[in-house]
């Protein structure tokens, strides 16, 4: 195989193809990390928001510093 005037032997195709997997691997693997992230934000904050709720109700409301 021929690229850029560089001829390429077996071994160094299979590297490249191996190489260009593992990018595409990796890449797919951050996309669910980061919507995993995502996810968690939205539910601590809601979980938050929740505990904020029933903390009012119980009437131990405030602004939820250390003074009251």
């Amino acid at each position: 195989m021929t690229l850029f005037g560089q001829t390429f032997d077996t071994q160094q195709v299979f590297a490249l193809v191996l190489l260009c997997a593992s990018l595409i691997y990796w890449v797919f693997v951050m996309r669910g990390e980061r919507s995993y992230h995502r996810w968690f934000k939205r539910w601590e904050a809601e979980r938050k928001a929740r505990r904020d709720a029933e903390r009012r109700a119980e009437g131990g409301g405030g602004s939820g510093g250390p003074w009251g």
